[in-house]
């Protein structure tokens, strides 16, 4: 296995004490609500305004480009807000290595099946890169990610471990 950067980053990180993730499980269930509805009013906004600009990015491409970026960067903005959230499952899991290596089995399974699903007729083309996120893999570290993905055929991508493992499907290369 290729490793990008210290081999000590890839160990899964340390477990976080039951009171901090118990108040920030509270304040995930105050905020998060706020984020979705902060989301989903910039979302529809956008739409709006995109209905209006569909006019005038008919005639030129580069502006078009300029008002996906803008409308993209918000929206990500946005959701970091809730990157701080601790959802139930990771409250009462914390620390349990069995539970963190199923999630990463469920997840690389999930994304092998969408990447080897045989392309139909008027089908977009399966994804051929993915990134796992730390949430996913918190407890059992990126090893654990690489060594099951290696394994059904992926390929490890230069990775911030700190916050994910990328990864790309090699066969989708090789189809033309």
């Amino acid at each position: 296995m290729d490793v990008y950067e210290d081999p000590a980053a890839w160990t899964a990180e340390p477990v976080r004490s039951r009171r901090q993730l118990a108040l920030r499980f509270a304040g995930s269930v105050v905020w998060f609500p706020v984020v979705c509805v902060l989301w989903a009013a910039l979302a529809v906004t956008f739409v709006v305004v995109g209905m209006f600009a569909e006019l005038i990015t008919a005639f030129s491409s580069s502006l078009e480009r300029r008002l996906v970026d803008s409308v993209e960067a918000p929206l990500n903005r946005v959701a970091r807000l809730a990157s701080w959230c601790v959802s139930w499952p990771e409250l009462r899991h914390e620390g349990d290595a069995g539970f963190y290596r199923a999630r990463v089995d469920k997840a690389v399974a999930k994304r092998t099946a969408q990447a080897s699903a045989p392309v139909g007729p008027g089908r977009p083309k399966p994804p051929a890169e993915c990134a796992i996120p730390l949430r996913v893999y918190r407890g059992v570290g990126g090893w654990y990610v690489a060594e099951v993905a290696l394994a059904q055929g992926w390929e490890l991508r230069p990775s911030d471990v700190s916050r994910e493992v990328r990864l790309r499907w090699p066969a989708a290369s090789g189809a033309g």
